[in-house]
C-alpha cells in the first residue's frame, strides 16, 4: 500500500453525512466504522499537505472517542499493526508504518505528570515546565503527541483537572511548530484548544456532528455485539443474521447515535433476555437513563432501587471502589440499610459494572504507552461503572450531591478501624478526601496528622488545592507546602511522615510533629528545632565549656552568616560573615564566645555511631560500622551547610533557614544532654 494510493483516496473522499468506505474495503476489525474520521486521523498521521497539525477529537460521552481512538492507535504500533489485515482496510485510513507516536495517559494524572511522562519520554533533561516547551520547541524533527481521555485526567473528579491540561500542557503543545498533536477532549474544552492557532493548523472532529456521523458503522456495533458476545444466549436475534441485523438497525436507530446506549442495551438483552420483544421498539433505550430504568423494569424492579445500588459506583473515585464498600456506602447514600437489596442485586446491577484490577503506578517514563495500551495492576478486585456517562445520569438524578457526599464521607470514617489510618482500606485512606470535597467539609479533615502520612499524596495534594487557601487551618498549609517533596521522592509512609514532622516543627506546629511519633511508624528522626534565618553558609556542631568548673560542656551548633545579622559575632581570626550559635539540643540561640566552641575531636568523631554523604539536596546517613545507610534526608532546596554531631544530630542549612535533626535509629538512649 503506497502513500500516493493512500494520500488519492484520501484526498478524493467525500465528506457527506453517513458516508462509508466502499464495499470492496473492510471496516476496521476493532472500530467497524467510522472512515471518514480514520482517513482524517490518518492525513494527521502523515502530515500530508493541507493536514491540520492539532487536532481535537470530540463528542458526546459514549460517542466513541476511545473507541476510535484506540483502534487509530491500533494501526499507529509498529508490533500491532502487524496482526491487523491492513491490505483489506481502506488505503487512506491506514497511517506508515512510523515509530509509534508518544501516548501519555492522563487518567488519574495531574497536568504536571503527564507533561513529566512526556518530558522523560523525549529524554528532555528541564525541570521546569516552561524548560520543557523550550526543549520540545527546538527539537529538529517533529514529534506526534497523541493524549487519550482527558475527560478523565486528575486524581479526583471534583478538582477540575481536565481544564487544567487543556490550558497548562495541551494548548502550550499545539502552538509548538515541532509538535503534530492529537488529543481526545470533551467539547467545552475542544475550541479553547485550537482557538489560537492560524486557520488550517487545526480541526475539531466532532463525531456527533453530521460531517462525521457513521450510522452504518452503529448498525454494524450493534450486530456484532449481539452475535459475538461470550456465552450469549441462543435466540434469533443472536444466532440469526437476518434477525440480528434487523434488531441492531432498530437499536441504532433508537440511539440516535451513541455507542454507549447501543453497547448498554445490548448487554441488558444478552445477561437477562427474558421479559424482551425484539418487535417492541418502546423496550429498546433511547439513552443512558433510559438502558438503567428499562432494564430495572424487564427484571421486575424499580428504576430508584437500581440506581440506589449502582450510586456509590457512580461517586467512585480512582480505579474503583471495593466490593465490601458497596453496601455500606448504598445504605449511606440512601438513608436506610441497602445491605439486601445490594446482596440480591447483582444480577440487576450486573450490565452496567465491570470489574476492574487497581491499577499501580510504576516509574512514570514507563507510563507513555506505544499505542498498544494497558499497564501494571494489582490483583485486588475493585468495581467501577462501565463508562463515566453512567455516573453523570445517576448523579444527576439525586436531589443533594454534597449531601450524598457528606453522606459516603462519613461511611467512610466509620470504616477506619479504631481511626488507625495504617490498617484502613486502600480506597478510604487515599480518597475520602475527594468525597469529603465535594461535600464541602474536606477543612474539618485536614487536622489529622495520621490522614496526612498515609494518604496518597498525590490525591490529597489535588483535594487540598481545590480549596481556597484562607479556608485552610495551618496543618494543611504546612500539608500543601511539603506535597512537592513527598510526591517527588515517592517516600514510603515512614519517610513521609518524617519529612511531615520536620515541616510541623518549622512551622511552629510542635504537637502535630509529636503526633506523627505515637503512629508507630518507626521514623527515623526527631526534629529538635528549626530556625527561619536566611544566608547561612555553613554550619558546624561543637562543645562549649561551661563557665562554671566541673560542669559539663554544652553542645552548640555554629552557623556562618552574613556579617551584621542579629546576634552574631565576628569569626575567631578573622574572615569574612559571621558566626551565630544555637543549642544543639533545644531551641534558642546561645549568647557566647564563638571562639570558646571546641570541634569534636578526632577520637569522638570515629566513635559515633554514624556517618553521612552530602549531596546538593539530598544526603545519606550510615551506620559506621557496618557502612549501610539508616537514613536519607531529601530538601525541597539545595544544602547550603551540613554537621552530624557524634551523638547524632544532623543539622542541616538551606536558604530557608536551618534545622536540627535527632537521628533515632541505633542510638540505644544517647539522648544527650538537653538543658
Amino acid at each position: 500500500m503506497g502513500d500516493e494510493e493512500a494520500m488519492s483516496a484520501a484526498m478524493g473522499a467525500p465528506s457527506a453525512p453517513g458516508h462509508t468506505a466502499p464495499a470492496r474495503y473492510a471496516p476496521h476489525p476493532y472500530v467497524g466504522g467510522r472512515t471518514a474520521a480514520l482517513r482524517a486521523l490518518a492525513a494527521w498521521r502523515m502530515c500530508w499537505p493541507g493536514a491540520p497539525r492539532v487536532i481535537a477529537l470530540t463528542g458526546d460521552p459514549g460517542s466513541g472517542r476511545s473507541r476510535l481512538l484506540t483502534g487509530f492507535l491500533m494501526m499507529c504500533d509498529p508490533a500491532h499493526r502487524k496482526k491487523l489485515p491492513l491490505y483489506d482496510l481502506d488505503p487512506a485510513t491506514v497511517p506508515p508504518d512510523l515509530p509509534a507516536p508518544a501516548v501519555p495517559d492522563p487518567t488519574g494524572r495531574t497536568a504536571d505528570q503527564v507533561l513529566r511522562l512526556l518530558a522523560d519520554h523525549f529524554g528532555l533533561d528541564a525541570a521546569r515546565r516552561e524548560d520543557i516547551f523550550t526543549e520540545l520547541a527546538a527539537l529538529e524533527e517533529p514529534v506526534s503527541i497523541v493524549v487519550p481521555d482527558v475527560d478523565r485526567a486528575g486524581p479526583i473528579r471534583a478538582a477540575g483537572e481536565p481544564a487544567r491540561l487543556v490550558a497548562d500542557v495541551l494548548k502550550p503543545l499545539a502552538s509548538l511548530k515541532t509538535v503534530q498533536l492529537l488529543a481526545d477532549v470533551p467539547r467545552a474544552l475542544a475550541a479553547e484548544l485550537v482557538e489560537a492557532l492560524p486557520s488550517g493548523q487545526a480541526q475539531i472532529i466532532d463525531l456527533d456532528a453530521a460531517e462525521w456521523a457513521d450510522p452504518e458503522g452503529l448498525v454494524r456495533h450493534a450486530e456484532t455485539a449481539l452475535g459475538d458476545a461470550v456465552g450469549a444466549p441462543e435466540l434469533p436475534y443472536t444466532t440469526d443474521p437476518v434477525a440480528r441485523r434487523a434488531l441492531a438497525e432498530a437499536m441504532a436507530d433508537r440511539a440516535g447515535g451513541s455507542r454507549l446506549t447501543v453497547r448498554l442495551g445490548v448487554r441488558s438483552l444478552l445477561m437477562r433476555p427474558d421479559g424482551f420483544d425484539p418487535a417492541d421498539a418502546s423496550l429498546l433505550p433511547a439513552g443512558v437513563g433510559e438502558a438503567l430504568d428499562l432494564h430495572a423494569r424487564r427484571l421486575g424492579s424499580d428504576r430508584e432501587t437500581l440506581r440506589s445500588v449502582l450510586a456509590p459506583l457512580a461517586f467512585a473515585e480512582g480505579a474503583g471502589l471495593p466490593a465490601s464498600l458497596l453496601a455500606p456506602l448504598a445504605s449511606a447514600v440512601a438513608g436506610r440499610d441497602m445491605s439486601r437489596e445490594v446482596a440480591e442485586g447483582m444480577p440487576l446491577a450486573a450490565p452496567f459494572i465491570e470489574p476492574v484490577a487497581e491499577s499501580v503506578d510504576g516509574d512514570d517514563g514507563d507510563d507513555v504507552e506505544d499505542g498498544s495500551g494497558g499497564g501494571p495492576a494489582a490483583d485486588r478486585p475493585l468495581l467501577r461503572l462501565i463508562h463515566p456517562a453512567l455516573a453523570d445520569d445517576i448523579r444527576s438524578g439525586l436531589p443533594d450531591i454534597p449531601d450524598a457526599q457528606a453522606r459516603i464521607a462519613m461511611a467512610l470514617l466509620e470504616a477506619v478501624p479504631e481511626q488507625d489510618w495504617s490498617r484502613a482500606d486502600p480506597y478510604v485512606r487515599d480518597h475520602l478526601a475527594a468525597h469529603t470535597l465535594e461535600a464541602g467539609l474536606l477543612p474539618r479533615l485536614l487536622t489529622d496528622p495520621g490522614l496526612f502520612a498515609h494518604a496518597d499524596p498525590v490525591v490529597l495534594r489535588a483535594a487540598i488545592e481545590a480549596v481556597p487557601l484562607e479556608e485552610l487551618g495551618a496543618p494543611a498549609r504546612t500539608y500543601l507546602r511539603t506535597a512537592p517533596l513527598l510526591i517527588r521522592s515517592q517516600a514510603p509512609v515512614a519517610m513521609r511522615a518524617a519529612l511531615l514532622e520536620t515541616a510541623f516543627v518549622e512551622d511552629g506546629l510542635a504537637p502535630y510533629a509529636d503526633a506523627l511519633h505515637t503512629l508507630g511508624l518507626d521514623l527515623p528522626w526527631r526534629t529538635l528545632w528549626s530556625v527561619p534565618l536566611a544566608g547561612v553558609a555553613a554550619v558546624t556542631t561543637g562543645l562549649l565549656p561551661r563557665e562554671e568548673e566541673g560542669a559539663d560542656a554544652r553542645p552548640v551548633a555554629a552557623f556562618l552568616v552574613p556579617e551584621g545579622t542579629p546576634g552574631s559575632r565576628p569569626r575567631p581570626g578573622g574572615g569574612k560573615g559571621a558566626l551565630l550559635l544555637h543549642h544543639l539540643l533545644r531551641p534558642g540561640y546561645a549568647d557566647a564566645d564563638p571562639a570558646r566552641v571546641q570541634r569534636p575531636s578526632k577520637e569522638a568523631t570515629e566513635a559515633s555511631p554514624y556517618g553521612f554523604t552530602p549531596g546538593a539536596d539530598s544526603l545519606r546517613v550510615w551506620d559506621r560500622p557496618s557502612g549501610e545507610v539508616v537514613t536519607a534526608v531529601i530538601s525541597d532546596a539545595p544544602f547550603t551547610g551540613a554537621d552530624l554531631s557524634p551523638d547524632g544530630v544532623l543539622v542541616l542549612a538551606t536558604e530557608l533557614g536551618v534545622t536540627a535533626r535527632q537521628i533515632l535509629r541505633r542510638l540505644d538512649g544517647l539522648e544527650g544532654d538537653r538543658s
